[in-house]
Parts: C-alpha cells; structure tokens; sequence
C-alpha cells in the first residue's frame, strides 16, 4: 500500500503522544492530525477491553468510524507485579472516578507500602493500533521493565513517571529529559516495532 501522502487520525489529544507518533510516521510521509481536528474532538470512546490490545484496538477502529480516516491509537499503563499486574489497563483511573495523576500515584504508593525494595518490579507497556480503512490493522507492542520508588521525584512526564525507576537508570521517567525518554520508554519501543511493520507493509 502506498503510505506517502496518507492522513491518519490519532485517538489522543496528548501533544506529547501525538509528537513521539508523528516522529515516526511522518518517515513515512504520513500525516497526523489529532482527533479534535478530525471534528471528533467530543468523542469519548468507553475502554471496555481487558488488555492493552484490546483497549487499543477499540480506541483506533472507533475514531475511524467516527471520522473517516484510517486511525492511530495507543493504549498505555503500568503493570506492577507485586500488584498482579495491577493498574495495568486501568492505570489512568486507578483511583476511580474524577482520578488525577495525583490520586493515582497516592494509591499506588499505599498498596505498596509494605512492599520491600527487593520486589517492587514493574514495567510500562504501550501497545499502538494502526487501523486501515481496507480491513489491515497493524499492532505494536512496547515495554520498559523498571520498578516503584517509595516517594516521587522529578517534575517532568506524566502518569506514573515520578514513581517509574527504568531499569539501567538512576533517574525516573520523570527527571530524564524528554530526549533521553525518547529513546527507551515503552512507547518509544512500541513505535520502532510499528516502524518496522510501516516499511514492510509499505513494500507490500
């Protein structure tokens, strides 16, 4: 299929998802444009899948249907392991209803408050959906292992990323610099896979 040229709808209106997706894509010469300037910018699509797969998959095939151009979606999270997997799928309201960053990460650090060091592993995983209007839909799996601090630190990211130790780093997601970020995170990961599947499946 021939991609240069192409527009493509994301399902977020993050300016920093949709810059790390444009990096990518536009190699490519596909253009992005958010979801609010596809006219779809009310559209609140209900997350009724049980894996980022699924959740991802739903957010990409019903932007498209609402906006009519093929659609880019990622679904993220962080999944701790002394929490089952915990909040996984549910990370971005894990403390219910109306939750903020704030209220997340206060959740998360009681849970694991009695937690020791040795077994606060914990990974990031972003699963992005490219969904084609021909019925071809492309999937992109990405992780970062890591673990949980016991307090925050850093101003930058979002999310989790003051509470995100990567593994291999002594600085969290949210004291290493958008750069540095860039080249490790989940999403980063998840979007060379996808890279790879766009070169491929440009060739087709």
């Amino acid at each position: 299929m021939e991609l240069k040229g192409m527009t493509l709808v994301a399902a977020t209106g993050n300016p920093h998802k949709l810059r790390e997706i444009r990096q990518i894509t536009e190699l490519f010469g596909i253009r992005i444009i958010s979801k609010e300037e596809a006219g779809a910018g009310d559209l609140d699509v209900e997350e009724t899948g049980t894996t980022f797969e699924e959740n991802s998959r739903i957010k990409a095939e019903s932007i498209m249907k609402a906006t009519g151009f093929s659609a880019i979606a990622d679904d993220s999270g962080l999944e701790v392991r002394a929490l089952d997997g915990a909040p996984g799928v549910w990370s971005a309201r894990f403390s219910g209803e109306g939750a903020t960053d704030e209220s997340n990460n206060r959740k998360l650090l009681r849970l694991m408050e009695e937690v020791p060091d040795d077994q606060r592993q914990a990974r990031f995983v972003s699963v992005i959906t490219l969904c084609f209007h021909n019925g071809d839909v492309l999937t992109a799996r990405g992780e970062c292992p890591g673990r949980v601090l016991r307090e925050p630190a850093g101003n930058g990211g979002f999310g989790y990323d003051p509470l995100f130790l990567p593994d291999g780093y002594d600085e969290t997601f949210a004291q290493l610099s958008e750069e540095q970020k860039n080249t490790m995170s989940h999403r980063a990961r998840a979007l060379a896979v996808l890279g790879k599947q766009l070169s491929a499946y440009g060739n087709e």
